[in-house]
């Protein structure tokens, strides 16, 4: 069995000594007691059966580190696209400005993207689904129409990978250790 705490937790808790902290104080009768708020720590023990399973624990730890920034930029992009889109009338325009959005795009992170494991790319399929709350293979319906999309599922399916995969951490354990490494990260403890 083995347990897993991240290190930067303690790190966090160890304060420099030259630091002065000035505290409140409530004085109640001939006693007084500091008072003070601490921020909320969240403490998840990891406990792994076996070495393999921490292994494996620890590989999907950098899949997401790779794949969740993608996924973030592409719900940010997603919306802007959304936005400039609604604001646009004429079906012409419209194309006119995915096309020429989806080419910057290729421009920006067509090489970086290619670099992705099959791995790392199944899990930014879940988590776009997660940052967008559709699918990716809807995304790709919604902006570039059916065929396109059929198109490129035809691909991913060929590779193991599933563009109509939902992310689910209440039903999957596989999303539920994803969303973990996923909160870790934002409070900035990975």
């Amino acid at each position: 069995m083995i347990l897993v705490f991240p290190l930067s937790l303690f790190s966090q808790l160890q304060q420099e000594k030259d630091t002065i902290n000035v505290m409140r104080a409530l004085v109640i009768g001939n006693d007084t007691v500091l008072v003070s708020s601490i921020p909320e720590l969240n403490i998840y023990p990891r406990v792994f059966s076996s070495r393999w399973e921490h292994w494996k624990y620890r590989r999907l730890i950098r899949n997401v580190k790779v794949a969740y920034p993608y996924a973030k930029l592409a719900g940010k992009k997603l919306k802007d696209l959304d936005l400039r889109l609604a604001s646009m009338r004429n079906e012409r325009q419209k194309t006119q400005f995915i096309n020429q959005t989806e080419k910057q795009l290729k421009a920006e992170f067509e090489d970086q993207l290619k670099n992705l494991t099959i791995t790392q790319g199944r899990i930014l399929i879940k988590l776009i689904y997660r940052e967008t709350g559709n699918t990716t293979y809807g995304v790709l319906q919604d902006v570039k129409g059916n065929f396109s999309a059929g198109f490129w599922q035809a691909v991913a399916r060929i590779f193991g990978s599933n563009l109509k995969s939902v992310y689910d951490p209440l039903n999957d354990e596989e999303d539920k250790n994803i969303e973990y490494i996923i909160q870790l990260i934002d409070m900035g403890m990975l």
